[in-house]
């Protein structure tokens, strides 16, 4: 949207103000706003004080990303009221040290490493567990293993819900398309019908199909 090739360059302010705004317009959606990079990758109080900027903001909950290495923070903010969505898998703030957009336990350790990281976000009172570019069979053993909801990104049909980048799902942002991602405009006569048919085909278990899983 605003023509960047990563996350990095979101600012909390913005993350506020885009929130206010979302918050202002939703009346029953569950607001969860993504702690951008820099403010959770500091100490535990840090991360509250970015956290409680953005629940003022209206938000009903915070995005961080990371597994077992956040779990001290998770529980700081969920013991002071904060819930707390945790990360996994593919965490775009820190594409530059995975070498790129790279699809997440494959290897048996990796997979067991995420296992584990699943584990321990959940453990330290994270209410939820976004899965990104993890192996749909992976993604639901992480499933089954949690008694929180999965949200999968590229993580197979086998997540309790799932999440889509809306301006991809639109086609409006004109790079090129990751595998999980379908154009929902196509054949749309409006954003809100391709919104509606998005939502229809995730309940039904249309989406993701095969070819939008790893």
């Amino acid at each position: 949207l605003q023509g960047r090739e990563s996350t990095l360059a979101v600012t909390l302010d913005a993350m506020a103000y885009h929130t206010a705004c979302v918050a202002s317009g939703a009346a029953r959606a569950l607001i969860m706003a993504d702690m951008p990079f820099g403010t959770s990758q500091v100490s535990p109080r840090e991360t509250f004080a970015h956290a409680a900027q953005l629940m003022a903001a209206g938000a009903h909950m915070v995005k961080l990303e990371g597994g077992a290495a956040m779990a001290e923070t998770i529980a700081f903010l969920t013991e002071r009221g904060i819930p707390v969505c945790a990360h996994i898998g593919l965490t775009p703030q820190s594409v530059h040290q995975m070498g790129g957009y790279r699809v997440q336990g494959k290897s048996e350790q990796d997979a067991q490493r995420l296992l584990q990281d699943a584990q321990a976000v959940a453990q330290a009172g994270a209410g939820m567990v976004l899965l990104e570019a993890v192996p749909a069979a992976l993604a639901a053993q992480v499933t089954a293993q949690l008694k929180v909801p999965t949200i999968g990104i590229g993580a197979g049909a086998g997540c309790s819900g799932q999440v889509l980048v809306l301006h991809d799902m639109l086609d409006i942002y004109p790079g090129k398309k990751a595998r999980f991602v379908k154009n929902y405009m196509q054949g749309a006569g409006s954003i809100a019908a391709a919104i509606v048919n998005y939502v229809c085909e995730v309940k039904s278990g249309a989406f993701p199909a095969k070819e939008h899983s790893f």
